[in-house]
Formats: structure tokens, sequence, C-alpha cells
């Protein structure tokens, strides 16, 4: 009897530390799968005229390794638009938000001008935050694209009434004009406090959590790098991850480094290396709050390339190369047809992978959240 009874408490407290083990790998499966089921945030970045070939100059012009070199998934996509071989932002902007391809310089609508359905909207109905930022007027054709609805581009006033009942959670840009110097005489910064948002017209201030906030900080466009401009691009988005972050909700943000297109529209080779430069150092704020929020993927790509810019040898004044030297070569002053690299980070990056059609970004970015 003795002997059973040794063997029954051994066997129970196997029985017990087994079940103990069981427990802890049940709590650790359960843990991963309620991390699996939340939301995906989706951080979704435009380098405005970014080709390869504008990617490349990080390598040669800046200093240390680029922050593109830690993306390991990465895809190509063809931009023409409906009407043109060559697009514009408008509608290279229209095929990321809505799924589908339509005419140069359309604003979230169709080739027969009916209104699609945005991303940024179809997320918020979802119970996401939503988040815009640019270096031009937040009305501008990028953004415009994720909340905006219009025949053209060039509607910037029914472009920022349009985003008043957008009600997205956090934008920060330029365009003052068009909130307060309009011809129908609105003025829609005191709509915006009307929503109750936290209005900022002068710097980038510290979010209010609790509230939705605007920062509309010049009249048009903030300047390029060569005009002095600081680092408005890393500050606005670290400030809107950071908002997002202490709101615990899922989001759906849009960053756009707009002026690498007007450094191609310029021939400017510096203006274009420094944005460049800049874009990828905010690449670099977006991926540290990947790593700290690994329920999150970032995609990086362009809405066409501008300059039909090659990189190529270096010569010296009396015309002989400068072996460990490059330079940047323009072969026109507009967009062009050149592939466009993606680049992804996160969980569904690889869905990005291959070559395809610009508006297919749409759907594996929907693909991803719903697979999540």
């Amino acid at each position: 009897m003795k002997r059973d009874f040794k063997k029954i408490l051994v066997f129970s407290a196997i029985s017990i530390a087994i079940g103990c083990g069981k427990t802890s790998e049940e709590k650790t499966t359960a843990a991963t799968k309620e991390s699996e089921e939340e939301p995906l945030n989706i951080i979704f970045m435009v380098g405005d005229g970014m080709g390869i070939p504008q990617v490349s100059s990080a390598f040669y012009f800046g200093e240390g390794e680029p922050n593109f070199k830690q993306f390991e998934n990465i895809g190509l996509s063809r931009t023409s638009s409906t009407s043109h071989l060559i697009t514009d932002s408008a509608a290279g902007a229209t095929a990321f938000s809505t799924g589908k391809k339509t005419y140069k310089r359309a604003i979230g609508v169709s080739s027969d001008t009916l209104p699609l359905p945005t991303i940024l909207e179809q997320l918020k109905d979802r119970g996401y935050q939503t988040g815009l930022v640019s270096l031009t007027s937040i009305t501008h054709a990028t953004p415009a694209a994720f909340y905006a609805h219009v025949e053209d581009r060039d509607m910037h006033e029914e472009i920022a009434k349009q985003l008043i009942d957008a009600e997205v959670d956090f934008f920060a840009g330029g365009g003052k004009k068009y909130f307060r110097t309009r011809e129908d005489g609105m003025n829609l910064f005191d709509s915006l406090k009307a929503k109750e948002y936290k209005l900022d017209t002068l710097e980038l201030s510290k979010p209010n959590n609790d509230r939705r906030n605007a920062y509309v900080l010049t009249e048009e466009g903030l300047p390029s790098k060569p005009e002095g401009r600081k680092d408005f691009l890393q500050q606005a988005s670290k400030l809107g991850l950071d908002y997002f972050a202490a709101n615990n909700k899922p989001f759906f943000m849009m960053i756009e480094g707009s002026y690498i297109d007007w450094g191609g529209h310029a021939k400017d080779d510096n203006m274009m290396i420094q944005e460049v430069l800049d874009f990828d150092k905010t690449i670099g704020v977006v991926l540290d709050f990947v790593k700290a929020h690994p329920n999150t993927l970032v995609v990086v790509t362009a809405d066409h390339e501008t300059g039909g810019v090659s990189i190529g040898k270096a010569y010296d004044e009396s015309g002989k190369e400068i072996p460990q030297q490059v330079q940047v070569y323009f072969n026109t002053d507009q967009h062009s047809t050149e592939l466009i690299p993606v680049f992804a980070k996160g969980k569904g990056e690889e869905l990005f992978r291959g070559i395809y059609e610009n508006n297919e970004i749409y759907h594996k970015l929907m693909q991803a959240i719903d697979e999540n």
C-alpha cells in the first residue's frame, strides 16, 4: 500500500507538472493568437517621383547605409493611367487609394468620374484611425486622393472642404490659403475647430491625444530642403505615430515625400538628392516604429518616376572621369514610364514581391489586413 501510495504521489506530481507546462504553452499560444487577431496597422509611404535611380542616389550620395537597405521584400509596379501611358500623381495615388486605375488628373473618382471608396474611408469604417502627412498642401494630388472625390486635381477649395467631412484624425502639411482665403468666403479653420480639432497653423506642437489634430503650417507647400526645410517630414511622421500608439487603436497613415518629384521637374540634382535622403531618414523613423510595434506593415513606393534619371560617370572640368564619383543625369523634365520599386516590411510583406500594376498595391494592402 505504501509503495502504491508513493507511486500515486509521484504520478500526481508529474501530472501537475505536465499540466502546468501545457497551461503555460496554452497561455503563450493564446497570447500569440490574440496578437495576431489585432487589426494590422498600415503605414503607406509615397516618394513622389521616386524611381529606382532616385533610390540608388541614396547609396551614392548619402552617409552610411540607407534605410532602403533594411527591406528584403521588394517588387515593381507599372504606373500607367487609363488615359495616358505616363501618369500623374492624381491618377497614381487614386490607384493606390481605391484599387482602380483612372484618368490623368482624377482624384478619388473612376474613369467616368464616379466617386470610389478609398482605403482610408473603408478602414475608418472598420474602426481605424487615419493620418496624412505631406510636404505639399494637404489638398495636393497625393494626399487628396485618399479622402476626396473630384474630377480634377486643381479643385483645391473643394478638396479642402471634403477634408473637413473626412474627419482624418491626424494630418500635417501646407495649404492655408485653401482653408481661409477662399472664393466662397468660408473659413474652414473654423469648421475644423467646430469639429473639435486641435488646430495649429504655426508649428508642429505636441498633439492632443484625446482629439483629432490638424497642422496646416504654410500658405502653399513647405520649403524644399535646399530652401531650408528642417526635419518636418521626420518630426510630423513621428508625432503622428506617437499619437496613434497612445490611442492604442489600429491606424492607416500615408506619408508623402513630395519634392523628389520637384527636383526631377527642375532637373535639379542637388534638390532631388537632398529630398531622397530626407525621405530615407523618414523611412528610418517609420521602421523604428515597426520594430517596436510588430503588428504593423509599412509599404514604400512612388506614384511615378520624374526626370528620366540615370546615374553615370562624373567628370572634372577638363573632361576627365573621376573614378570614385558618380553624377545624376536627367533625360527629361517630365514624368516617365519607368517601373517603380515597392518596398515592404512587416506582416504581409511577402505579398509585395513580383511585378504588377499600381492599383494592385491597394488589393495587397487589403489582403494583408484581412489575413492578419
